[in-house]
């Protein structure tokens, strides 16, 4: 498993780095010391697992966990001292959550787990968005299957087992998980803004802020959506906006 580190303290690295070499099929490729190199580093090397601290300069971990593109994806492990960020880590659907000073035990498990997580996506059918659903989502019915289509689709929202298609007519149920739509659908007409939620960004009509640096979207339905903290900045980038606005 190649493994790219990213903290911006030295001692954090150097304590990685050493219980990582205790494990003879884990290749540590790089590191990196702020979130903007982290995402470079990412792009250009594609490693199979990136050891994340959260609290860093300029982006924290989360908000790098958010902007790293869905094509090539890698498994996410955060380090961090505060267990305060555990419920946001697993928003992004990190593979696990490890608390300062890394115990070699715990970090073992992490590797494992990351590895795991790997396998599992690594068996199913590699296919682009085009060809997992063209320009539309095939949903079962009582009566046979019934073709939505991509641009009809204003949000989708997690239901358990399935997620609601809603579009401005009806809403539709399909069986098929949040992590499953992320890497087939076409994320230039849909936006994750939550770990339970995707939305068109044209049919967003209104950005109200909610304090605490959060806000919510209103649809040009008048459906109001919550932006999960960990998308904050990807969803107000994408809308035009700026940290500042």
């Amino acid at each position: 498993m190649r493994v790219l580190l990213v903290d911006d303290e030295p001692a954090a690295l150097e304590r990685l780095q050493a219980l990582l070499a205790q494990l003879a099929d884990v290749t540590v490729i790089g590191s990196a010391p702020d979130g903007s190199s982290a995402l470079k580093a990412i792009e250009a090397d594609r490693p199979d697992l990136v050891l994340l601290d959260i609290q860093m300069p300029e982006l924290n971990g989360l908000t790098v966990a958010a902007k790293i593109p869905v094509a090539h994806r890698p498994e996410i492990v955060f380090v961090t001292a505060f267990e305060m960020y555990a419920p946001d880590a697993f928003e992004v659907e990190a593979a696990d959550y490890l608390l300062k000073p890394v115990r070699f035990d715990r970090l073992r498990q992490a590797i494992e787990r990351a590895r795991l997580r790997q396998m599992l996506r690594s068996q199913l059918t590699l296919i682009t968005p085009a060809e997992a659903h063209g320009d539309g989502i095939w949903v079962q019915t009582r009566h046979g299957h019934v073709r939505v289509l991509l641009l009809e689709i204003d949000w989708i929202e997690a239901a358990g087992d399935y997620v609601m298609l809603h579009t401005a007519t009806r809403s539709h149920m399909h069986r098929t998980t949040m992590s499953a739509l992320e890497r087939t659908l076409d994320d230039s007409r849909l936006m994750r803004v939550h770990r339970s939620t995707f939305v068109a960004p044209d049919r967003v009509r209104e950005v109200r802020r909610t304090g605490r640096g959060l806000a919510s979207l209103v649809l040009i339905d008048g459906v109001v959506v919550q932006v999960g903290p960990t998308y904050h900045t990807a969803v107000m980038e994408r809308l035009g906006f700026s940290d500042a606005d």
